[in-house]
């Protein structure tokens, strides 16, 4: 039954989806372990697993786009691409301008990262963010200084070279490239909890993909293998599905 109501839905998609024979899947390819381009050259990680079995169940033909993330949203809205996979929060804001599936990731808590002997009195000082995320308004509103930047890894390269004194970023980003330091990047204050769970991004028209999907996820959460690809990208993590 349940094959019988995706092929509905999909046979129903609105005339940009349809017309396209494909879904594109719209990604940035620099914020691992969401997503990165791997040796090959080809996006992957969590998102790239998760998108894959999203489109096997719902008989979707996918293929992977990536673009920038500052302009990610109005590159959706334009119609480069059909959704976006990218570690992205739902929010109220982002909300008014495109629509999301359920949450296919629960709301990670978002951390302070510095060099090594910093106090906790560097979140109050210059914080790097990357731009158009919920870290950057965060930042701006919280009276710390926010520097903002095009990519994540700029963000890191901040404050190695001293030009911040912390980046705020979420914590399952951070983590590796804190481990992976050798004790030259550290923790620093208290994490916060901003934004919800991340969902995939779909056109505000396109109500009948929004549907396919989710009820992809919802089989994913059921039958555990959403859970499945969560601990394996992000240390053994559950989510409570």
């Amino acid at each position: 039954m349940r094959k019988l109501v995706l092929a509905a839905s999909i046979a129903a998609m609105t005339a940009g989806a349809a017309a396209a024979e494909t879904v594109r899947m719209g990604t940035e390819g620099a914020y691992p372990p969401y997503n990165f381009i791997n040796d090959a050259g080809e996006v992957d990680g969590f998102e790239r697993e998760v998108g894959d079995a999203i489109c096997a169940i719902a008989n979707l033909d996918c293929v992977w786009v990536t673009n920038d993330w500052d302009s990610i949203i109005p590159n959706l809205v334009s119609g480069n691409y059909d959704t976006i996979i990218a570690g992205m929060s739902i929010t109220d804001e982002r909300d008014e301008v495109i629509d999301f599936t359920q949450e296919y990731f629960p709301p990670d808590p978002s951390a302070y990262m510095a060099l090594a002997g910093a106090s906790d009195d560097v979140v109050n000082g210059v914080v790097a963010a990357q731009t158009a995320t919920i870290q950057a308004g965060y930042v701006a509103s919280s009276g710390a200084t926010v520097v903002e930047f095009s990519t994540p890894d700029e963000t890191v390269a901040a404050v190695r070279s001293g030009e911040a004194d912390a980046v705020l970023a979420d914590f399952a980003f951070l983590a590796d490239i804190v481990n992976e330091s050798n004790g030259e990047l550290i923790f620093v204050g208290d994490d916060v909890a901003i934004g919800g769970g991340i969902g995939v991004g779909v056109r505000e028209s396109d109500a009948e993909l929004k549907a396919a999907l989710n009820a992809a996820i919802d089989q994913m959460k059921a039958d555990g293998s959403l859970n499945a690809l969560i601990a394996k990208w992000f240390d053994g993590r559950e989510a409570s599905y």
